[in-house]
């Protein structure tokens, strides 16, 4: 069953909710998270960023896996090793090019539906979904247009981050919804998804996309498995 927390923004002062829940699903597994950036990180600056964000929660960051370079069997099993990855944000469609190059899309998703707990943050978040297309909308793309955001799939819908940056993103977001089979889950900063043994829980105003409709998420929670309604 999937275990997972899908956060919009991370390091802002709004999402001590879903920090809270994340602790929560830590509790009996341990305190060890791998690092998985999204791209190039020289300095490590994002990762210490992270180190001391996880730190405060009494959470500890330390093992950093950059999908740029080979790695030993060794490494690989030590970053599958962790009680939870985290997937940073980023740019969505470099960061899904770098997974599947690397040949880690397999290993996260059997990590993953093995009851691994993946944390995600904006592209990261993204990653979880069947597809990346909703990114288009950061590039003012049509989600529509996507054919090739083949993602990790791990839940039945999608999952668009940082909603309220722009007034054109939920009317953009409902036409897509409306070529799309799937829900569309909208998310703004300081919110997010906590998916605890396949039961996805909604922290915060989050937004439910379908057909054209537009619904309010806000303390629900729904078995997350396909078809599915959160009703």
């Amino acid at each position: 069953m999937i275990n997972a927390v899908l956060y919009s923004d991370q390091i802002i002062p709004a999402n001590e909710k879903v920090d809270l829940r994340l602790v929560e699903l830590m509790k009996g597994r341990g305190s060890r998270i791998g690092y998985v950036p999204s791209g190039p990180e020289p300095d490590f600056r994002f990762y210490k960023e992270r180190q001391s964000y996880y730190g405060r929660l009494h959470l500890n960051l330390d093992v950093f896996y950059d999908l740029d370079r080979e790695h030993s069997n060794t490494e690989t099993n030590t970053l599958l090793a962790c009680d939870a990855i985290h997937l940073s944000g980023g740019n969505t469609a470099a960061f899904l090019s770098r997974i599947r190059r690397s040949g880690m899309l397999k290993k996260l998703q059997d990590w993953a539906n093995n009851g691994g707990l993946l944390i995600g943050t904006s592209a990261g978040a993204i990653l979880m979904t069947p597809t990346i297309a909703v990114d288009a909308l950061f590039s003012a793309r049509r989600p529509e247009d996507v054919d090739e955001g083949a993602a990790l799939n791990l839940v039945p819908f999608e999952f668009f981050p940082h909603l309220h940056e722009k007034q054109s993103y939920l009317p953009d977001l409902i036409t897509y919804s409306t070529h799309n089979s799937r829900p569309i889950i909208a998310c703004p900063d300081g919110d997010g998804i906590v998916i605890t043994d396949g039961v996805a829980e909604c922290v915060g105003d989050l937004l439910w996309l379908s057909k054209g409709s537009v619904s309010h998420l806000e303390g629900r929670r729904f078995q997350c498995c396909m078809p599915f309604d959160p009703a």
